[in-house]
């Protein structure tokens, strides 16, 4: 039976253990840097691969429905992050696409600042199965009250029944129980989606003698296979895939929720060239932008010892986390003069880069400086523009987009709602949603009446287009009472008074053949008459 893929990643405090944990986990050190071995800690990401049997105990195989099924394993992507608060960026670009933290929490030390600062990040990336692994166990003389302690500090987020396993690296205590516990959290987390919209944040870039560049990452969205033509944004320098490896081992492909690496023989590195922070992805997926309209959220915990995030005011810069990449950026608030520790609200980022990012990603937001985490939040459009940004069709947009953020009909009927019509080849396409599902949703959308398709491959608006071909033949009408002595409007000076109202040219065409066809109108030759 198939493998199950999931990324695993570390979290918590400096010296906390979290590296010698995935030692004890994998026989693997994930600290591969020189200075890191010097200075007994994690700087930048680490990696390393882990097989879990599927749990089939009688209390766990009623959660199998939807999840794994018993024989089956769990292939991990382990990703080991800096606990460190200088290098929170890494941790970040670490923790991207991730399906299960692993919170690393010292029995002797308890919960500390960068414990509070990773989990407030995970949650914000929308990461909601955990496992805690309370490490140096042998170091406290009642584990319980540490267990304790880390429970009341899970209270009130998404990982608050995560269960929390003493373990201890010197004894060697605890860590089947870990294995399980990972199993069992993994036993009913859904597949990783594959909606055919490939995207490898790349995280790690180097070079090769007689190879030429690698680059890792952990796959989302889908399959990129060996010989594959890809893009990588937001550079848009193109290339293909010479090899796929995974963990090692060579691969015809390399599967989403697994880490990958490619390479890419055609793309150089250094100066000017592929750098972490890119996105390895298809060709006509869109293109990077650098504002983007968004869903912003803040929490409403500082624990002891922990510094308070900088106020968020309309105008303040930041730093935007997204994939394995940050930029600065400063961010407009729609109605809001600021958002404060619990509130929420939607807002605009302009980047002082461009990020190639989809509707439904998730982000986080640091202070300009990188002392602090202030937000998180969810994309809502990909593509935004500052002078559109105010404008009551955006401000429907977005609250509408806000409120079903994972309804494909909802999002093509909002689309065209505000844009009135579109290429039904462009619609979404900067999504998380597969085409099939968009196909769907406009399936659905025209046999509602919500939509119309006035010629093959475009969609409208309905109301719009109802709306735009009753102003074409009240033109008609106008043209025929000052103009009794013609024979009917000319086509060219109905096209330049409809030009300002046609987001497509071909749309033109189109009302002329619906007006023609059913809407009472003849055509002789270069004009229209009633």
């Amino acid at each position: 039976m198939a493998d199950k893929h999931f990324i695993v990643a570390t979290a918590g405090h400096v010296d906390h253990g979290k590296s010698a944990l995935v030692r004890a986990l994998t026989g693997t050190d994930p600290d591969r840097l020189p200075e890191e071995k010097a200075r007994g800690i994690t700087i930048d990401l680490g990696f390393a691969h882990l097989v879990l049997p599927a749990p089939t105990a009688p209390e766990v195989a009623g959660r199998l429905a939807g999840g794994a099924s018993a024989g089956e394993t769990f292939d991990l992507g382990l990703v080991d992050v800096p606990g460190h608060e200088d290098f929170v960026k890494n941790m970040v670009a670490g923790v991207s696409s991730v399906d299960v933290a692993l919170f690393v929490v010292a029995a002797d030390d308890g919960w500390m600042p960068q414990t509070e600062e990773h989990l407030q990040i995970l949650a914000y990336l929308g990461v909601n199965r955990a496992v805690v692994a309370l490490t140096k166990s042998d170091l406290t003389p009642a584990p319980s009250l540490a267990v304790e302690e880390v429970r009341a500090h899970l209270r009130g987020t998404p990982f608050e029944h995560a269960p929390v396993v003493p373990t201890s690296t010197l004894t060697g205590d605890g860590f089947t129980e870990l294995r399980d516990a990972l199993a069992a959290v993994l036993a009913d987390a859904p597949p990783p989606r594959d909606s055919g919209k490939p995207r490898l944040p790349v995280d790690r870039v180097f070079t090769l003698r007689g190879v030429g560049t690698i680059v890792t990452g952990t796959l989302t969205g889908g399959s990129l296979p060996r010989g594959a033509e890809i893009v990588a944004q937001p550079s848009g320098r193109t290339g293909h895939i010479r090899s796929v490896q995974s963990h090692g081992r060579e691969q015809d492909a390399a599967r989403p929720g697994t880490r990958a690496a490619f390479n890419l023989p055609d793309l150089a590195t250094g100066d000017g060239a592929l750098t972490r922070g890119e996105v390895v992805t298809l060709p006509g997926s869109g293109k990077a932008s650098a504002v983007l309209d968004v869903w912003l959220a803040r929490f409403d915990r500082t624990p002891a010892g922990v510094r308070p995030g900088a106020a968020l005011r309309d105008g303040t810069h930041v730093r935007v986390h997204h994939g394995s990449g940050h930029c600065l950026a400063r961010v407009r608030l729609l109605i809001r003069k600021s958002l404060e520790p619990g509130a929420e609200g939607i807002a605009q980022l302009r980047c002082d880069a461009p990020l190639f990012a989809f509707a439904g990603d998730r982000f986080v937001l640091r202070d300009g400086a990188g002392r602090a985490t202030l937000a998180g939040g969810v994309v809502l459009d990909p593509d935004g523009h500052s002078r559109r940004f105010r404008t009551p069709a955006q401000r429907r947009f977005l609250q509408r987009v806000a409120e079903h953020p994972h309804d494909p009909t909802e999002a093509v009927a909002a689309t065209l709602e505000r844009d009135r019509a579109a290429p039904t080849a462009a619609l979404l396409v900067k999504s998380a949603f597969s085409a099939h599902e968009i196909a769907e949703a406009v399936a659905a959308l025209t046999a509602r009446g919500v939509l119309v398709q006035p010629a093959s491959g475009l969609a409208s608006d309905a109301a719009w287009w109802k709306t735009l071909r009753t102003r074409a033949t009240g033109q008609i009408d106008v043209w025929h009472a000052a103009h009794p002595e013609q024979i009917g409007l000319p086509l060219d000076r109905l096209r330049a008074d409809l030009r300002r109202e046609l987001p497509l040219p071909e749309l033109f065409d189109a009302l002329v053949t619906a007006l023609v066809q059913n809407g009472g109108c003849a055509q002789a030759g270069n004009v229209l008459r009633k």
